[in-house]
Order: structure tokens, then C-alpha cells, then sequence
């Protein structure tokens, strides 16, 4: 893949029934977006590292695609041409501080955008891809299985997230988007190896200091 500047983070919250139920909430009629910056962005093998604001740091596995080509209000039968790539990658979340954030109506950007918290794994072209919803994610934490899925149980395809971004962003080349988390996410503590693999993508591996 070529090096491309990163642009938008765009992040889906509960795309998945089986981890709303988990965190105790409703599955959404429409999805949920948020925000993560730029800088939260590593790559494989490098460390997540853990704020001292938080002690209750989540891991939480995703389909990322990539923007390849832009636009604005794109019909979702069309939204698959503007994927350029797609990788595995990481949502980490302060899970207490975005607790918090709920009960007090205010945004999760704080819980969400810490450095490092967006880990993401090597790109791979689309077309090597084929159908993004027959594809398996997986998370091992140390050698053990913590989450296991597969993107057919999304709530919203990506096809269906793309065009609903693109009605509210103008989409731009280099944008991302984390796709959502199956169930299963749990804490991570100092010293944990984490091991994210897809389905026809490269593994993401990286550890939490």
C-alpha cells in the first residue's frame, strides 16, 4: 500500500447486538459515531500506553476501512468503490472514564482519544479483501481468546456506515473508520501482549505499558 496522511478517525459504538447487550445498552436504530485524533494512531508492535487518568483501560477488536476515494452523501450501493483498504485494529477505551461521561451526558472523547489507543494493523487493498461481511476477527490477550466474531453480525454493514458518514463528513482519502467490536472486551493491565487477527488481513500485535 502507498503511505497515505491520515485524516478522520471515525469510530462506530455498538455495531454489534451481542456487545450492546454486554454493556447494558440498546441496540441503536441509527449508528453511533465518535471521534478519535490522529495521534491516537500505532502500528504493529508498538506499545499501548496507559494514562494515569484511568485505571480500567478496555480492549475492544475492529474492521478498519479505509477512504480511498472521497465524497459526500454517497448511496450506499456505491459506498464499497470508496474503500480503498481495510485493516484490523484496536478501539482502546477507558472504560471508567467514559462510564463517568454517560452518567454525566457528556461526550467520550476523553476516554476514547488518549495516544495509542487506536492501534491499527498493516493495510491491505479491498479488492484482496472481497466482501467485508464474511470476515472473522479475533483477540487474544496473551495467548488466550478474549473476543471472537464475525463482521456478518454487524448491526451495520460497512457499505451502510460509509454512506451514513458521508451524510454528515465530507469523506476524504486517508479517512478511517473502526467499524465496531464484536463481544468480549475486558480490562488490559502492564505487560499484556495483544494479538488482533482478520481473515485474509496481516495480524496486529502490540503490547500495553
Amino acid at each position: 500500500m502507498e503511505r497515505v496522511r491520515v485524516g478522520k478517525v471515525l469510530c462506530i459504538g455498538r455495531n454489534y447486538a451481542k456487545h450492546a447487550a454486554e454493556m447494558n445498552a440498546a441496540v441503536p436504530a441509527q449508528p453511533i459515531i465518535f471521534l478519535k485524533p490522529s495521534t491516537a494512531l500505532i502500528r504493529s508492535h508498538e506499545a499501548i500506553r496507559l494514562p494515569s487518568m484511568t485505571s480500567n483501560v478496555h480492549h475492544e477488536v475492529e474492521l478498519v476501512a479505509m477512504i480511498g476515494r472521497g465524497g459526500r452523501d454517497i448511496p450506499p450501493q456505491r459506498s464499497l468503490h470508496h474503500v480503498t483498504a481495510y485493516a484490523i485494529g484496536l478501539d482502546m477505551t477507558a472504560r471508567d472514564l467514559q462510564s463517568e461521561a454517560k452518567r454525566k451526558g457528556k461526550p467520550w472523547s476523553i476516554a476514547k482519544g488518549f495516544d495509542t489507543f487506536a492501534p491499527l494493523g498493516e493495510l491491505v487493498p479491498a479488492a484482496e479483501i472481497g466482501n467485508p461481511q464474511e470476515l472473522t476477527l479475533s483477540l487474544k490477550v496473551n495467548g488466550t481468546v478474549k473476543q471472537h466474531g464475525t463482521t456478518q453480525n454487524m448491526i451495520f454493514p460497512v457499505a451502510h456506515l460509509v454512506s451514513y458518514c458521508s451524510k454528515i463528513f465530507t469523506l476524504e482519502h486517508g479517512d478511517l473508520l473502526y467499524t465496531g467490536t464484536p463481544e468480549g472486551v475486558g480490562p488490559v493491565v502492564q505487560g499484556d501482549r495483544l494479538e488482533a487477527t482478520c481473515s485474509r488481513l496481516p495480524s496486529l500485535e502490540v503490547t500495553v505499558v
